[in-house]
């Protein structure tokens, strides 16, 4: 400590770098729920000064690390050289959300002096090249698959955050705006966009820039530069894009899910109603995960609640524009819920066809009773009058005898006949009755005429 400063002074914000830091981070495809490990909270990992306080309110919704690693740097290996940047330390971790979208961070900090040109190449290959990079001559992800024991892949997301440090870091603050251009161009676009001064200015290619002075961002899609920061500024910076790039890698995942409920639901050949209703609660289902990613995948990170502070939230608000999740999360959240309102549509009309299907059951069913019970009166009311011991039955005659029983099926027959045939009249009057069901034009209510523009003579 320095002769006349007291133990509670305050930690600036600011802070210079002696030596350039790099971290990776690479989103990952498979999905690894986060369960109670030993090494705790991610505010536990790292040093995150005064926002500490705001990481502990808000540690449920924070990723949770799953694997923590510090490796020796000569065991890192990329396919095309080290191109010239020795590694001081290196240290590797997997973080998980709760709802399991996880991320490779690896911390990288450089042993010597660091030039913009070959930072650019190594920003090149650890991005374009990141299924090759190895440790101890394997796969990368394959000995943290091992580790972890559960299959991962690498996603389509990369940001690289650059705080540079040394001669870079002073060259960065001090430089005229021309040079800084060039270098923060260099690196932002991995040296892939050269810069020429003598173009118009273009904003669509030139990096987000803030200078402060004493601090320094530049932030492009893939890169973010950030220079003159203190280091607990640096890892709140880290957990802010580890949450952006998890919140892309949710929406490019959900995207892709719609896309495959909307096909299932077109292509889905089936009549029969068991078949249907478990097509529509499997979609169902689908689209409450879609609902709950992006609420607790998306949107739980791309506002400033996490940390709420003027640093954090001018990187967040820069990087969410760069990246488009706003944009992409609004057309997300309208295509699930048309999703929505197509399967909705598509349980109205099963219910409807089922309650079409049931009442025409019911009245064929009634209508079957009815003839049976048609049928089945008159035998019995002629078997009773046969059965009975009555002078009017003659043991020695048939009772197919109309001759001598011709009155008993008359009144045994006739009323029913007569019944079958009102009920024949009176249902046939009722379909022909007169009228519609649906109004016609003439029953509608007169539209008026429209009226003319003010000022105009009337006809």
């Amino acid at each position: 400590m320095l002769p006349g400063t007291s133990p509670n002074a305050t930690v600036l914000d600011s802070a210079a770098r002696d030596r350039t830091r790099v971290l990776l981070l690479f989103s990952l495809s498979g999905r690894l729920r986060p369960r109670d490990t030993a090494l705790g909270a991610l505010v536990d990992r790292y040093d995150y000064g005064r926002f500490a306080s705001h990481l502990m309110t808000s540690q449920d919704v924070l990723p949770v690390p799953v694997l923590d690693e510090r490796i020796a740097p000569r065991r890192l290996r990329l396919p095309h050289g080290d191109h010239g940047l020795g590694l001081a330390s290196l240290r590797i971790l997997v973080v998980a959300t709760p709802r399991g979208d996880a991320t490779l961070v690896v911390d990288c900090a450089f042993a010597g002096e660091t030039t913009a040109g070959d930072l650019a190449a190594w920003l090149a290959t650890t991005c374009f090249d990141r299924e090759r990079i190895e440790l101890d001559d394997r796969p990368l992800l394959q000995t943290l698959t091992e580790q972890l024991g559960r299959p991962l892949a690498l996603g389509q997301n990369v940001h690289q955050l650059v705080f540079p440090g040394g001669r870079l870091h002073r060259e960065l603050l001090s430089a005229d705006e021309a040079r800084k251009a060039i270098l923060l161009n260099e690196i932002v676009y991995r040296g892939r966009m050269p810069w020429n001064p003598a173009t118009p200015y273009d904003a669509s290619l030139a990096p987000h820039l803030r200078n402060h002075g004493l601090t320094l961002s530049a932030l492009g899609r893939g890169v973010s530069v950030q220079a003159g920061w203190a280091p607990h500024v640096e890892n709140g910076l880290m957990l802010v894009a580890v949450g952006m790039v998890s919140a892309l890698a949710v929406l490019q995942r959900t995207r892709l899910a719609a896309f495959a409920m909307m096909k299932a639901n077109e292509q889905a050949l089936t009549d029969s109603p068991t078949e249907i209703r478990s097509l529509i609660s499997r979609l169902s289902a689908g689209v409450n995960e879609l609902q709950l990613d992006l609420a607790f995948g998306v949107e739980a990170y791309v506002d400033s609640l996490l940390i709420p502070e003027m640093v954090m939230e001018a990187f967040q608000s820069s990087q969410r524009d760069a990246l488009g999740i706003r944009d992409s999360l609004e057309n997300s959240a309208r295509m699930v819920e048309r999703l929505t309102s197509v399967i909705s549509a598509r349980s109205a009309a099963l219910d409807a066809e089922l309650a079409e299907r049931d009442e025409r059951r019911d009245r064929t069913v009634s209508g079957l009773v009815a003839a049976a019970t048609l049928i089945a009166l008159p035998p019995t009311l002629l078997l009773a009058f046969f059965g009975v011991n009555g002078t009017n039955v003659d043991e020695h005659r048939s009772i197919l005898d109309l001759r001598a029983y011709g009155t008993a099926y008359a009144l045994a027959w006739l009323p029913f006949v007569v019944l079958v045939v009102i009920g024949y009249v009176l249902l046939r009057r009722i379909s022909t009755r007169s009228g519609s069901l649906l109004p016609t034009y003439d029953d509608a209510v007169p539209v008026p005429p429209p009226r003319p523009p003010s000022g105009s003579p009337r006809p």
